[in-house]
């Protein structure tokens, strides 16, 4: 059983978190690419047309290979997870069918025409066209989302006696405080990882010394946009989030943190440090001293509970896992904030596109969101494990039973192989893209 468990938790871990790489740039590139046509509707300015054309091939190029590798994932709840499915699908069910049949056809109804229709609409139904996708891909975030939000903190409900779970009240799904901060706090990380891609391009282009006339618009454009949303990934939805792990799952935020054993008059806030689990400390540790309690609670001397507190039954599974994902998310969003903040502060000067370092570190740093953001994730699935519903349904109790560790192992391997040629074939057309610019595309 336990074998089994891990692959099937294996093959779900690699398939979700090689979708997420193609939803994550498209749901904030969608605003962008909206920015760029409203900008060209105000200025007439054609520079900012070819850049709405250009972005939106990479737009469909993403989202071409979200939808590919999104429906493998989905199966896995009807093989892998079929006892998940059946006791909780008259909840989840709901949310992920509304996000299929609504915001799915929304964003790729009108995708097509906004490809291909930019001449038989004319500028201004183009324009809502994009806008229509662009709120297309926020609400297919926002229903995965709600149902994920379930399963962190599960209401609205009842079990029945044969152990199913049935909705008793549909509007709490949607004011489930766990749903709002996360919510947002994804989406604008998402934004953070579409101003670093254009941004980044922008300065290749400028390094290159080609399209510099489009490089200059797209780093403007992706700090600006780079540096709202680091600030709002932090403050407030980071924030509130965190302070819902704390109110919601105090034992998943004190492995976070790192909190083996509690402290009495405030809680350290760990920099730097290494979890040794097996003997519940820390090694090598760089700490401030009483900063998470003030952070957490607003007062320097407030307890927050370690792990010490709890029954090591619900523990998280993966501790150190848990601590290197949490830490690595927020260490890499101190960097891009202050990167984007240097940035910004020479776009004010007129000097930005002459910084060469800067423009060097943008483009180096262009992979870093997507780290971000998948070791964001990772931070609250492993936080919510050993739970499928947290506090009501055991991990191990949703796998399937008669799915051999085999099947999946098999299975598993076969994705890989196949989405490693799907990323290649798709880092090579989107090279093509790049390397022809904006100029050169044309409707």
């Amino acid at each position: 059983m336990e074998e089994m468990l891990f692959y099937d938790r294996m093959q779900f871990a690699f398939t979700i978190t090689f979708h997420y790489l193609f939803p994550q740039l498209t749901m904030g590139l969608s605003l962008i690419i909206v920015y760029f046509k409203w900008k060209y509707l105000r200025t007439k300015n054609e520079e900012y047309n070819h850049a709405t054309h250009f972005w939106m091939r990479i737009f469909a190029l993403n989202f071409a290979m979200g939808v590919v590798t999104g429906i493998p994932m989905e199966f896995q709840f009807g093989t892998n997870w079929a006892k998940f499915s059946e006791l909780t699908g008259g909840i989840i069910g709901q949310t992920l069918a509304m996000e299929g049949m609504f915001s799915f056809f929304l964003e790729s109804s009108f995708l097509g025409i906004f490809l291909f229709g930019e001449k038989i609409l004319g500028h201004k139904w183009h324009f809502v066209t994009g806008l229509l996708i662009c709120i297309g891909s926020w609400a297919s975030g926002f229903l995965i989302i709600a149902t994920h939000s379930w399963m962190q903190n599960p209401v609205g409900f009842e079990i029945l006696e044969n152990g199913r779970f049935v909705l008793t009240n549909f509007q709490a799904l949607f004011l489930n405080p766990w749903l709002w901060p996360s919510y947002l706090h994804n989406q604008a990380a998402s934004m953070v990882t579409s101003s670093f891609v254009v941004a980044g391009i922008g300065a290749f282009y400028i390094l290159s010394k080609k399209n510099i006339t489009y490089g200059k618009l797209f780093v403007k454009t992706g700090v600006i946009f780079g540096l709202i949303s680091c600030v709002i990934v932090a403050v407030p939805t980071g924030d509130l989030l965190a302070k819902n792990v704390v109110k919601y799952q105090p034992v998943t935020f004190a492995a976070m943190e790192g909190i083996f054993h509690t402290e009495k008059k405030g809680s350290e806030i760990v920099l730097i440090g290494q979890p040794d689990v097996k003997d519940k400390k820390l090694d090598n540790k760089i700490a401030v001293p009483n900063i998470l309690s003030f952070l957490t609670y607003g007062s320097w001397h407030e307890e927050i509970k370690g792990l010490d507190q709890f029954d090591e039954s619900v523990h998280p599974t993966n501790i150190s896992g848990l601590y290197y994902a949490y830490h690595i998310m927020v260490g890499l969003g101190t960097i891009f904030i202050g990167l984007m903040a240097f940035a910004v502060f020479q776009l004010c000067r007129k000097k930005l596109f002459e910084t060469k370092w800067i423009l060097w570190s943008l483009l180096f740093m262009l992979p870093f969101p997507y780290i971000a953001n998948t070791t964001g994730w990772y931070t609250a699935e492993l936080g919510r494990q050993p739970w499928l519903v947290y506090n009501l349904l055991r991990t191990a109790e949703g796998a399937s039973p008669t799915v051999s560790s085999g099947n999946t192992l098999f299975t598993l391997l076969g994705f890989i192989g196949l989405y490693l040629l799907l990323g290649m074939l798709f880092l090579l057309l989107v090279g093509k893209i790049i390397n022809k610019g904006p100029h050169t595309e044309k409707i």
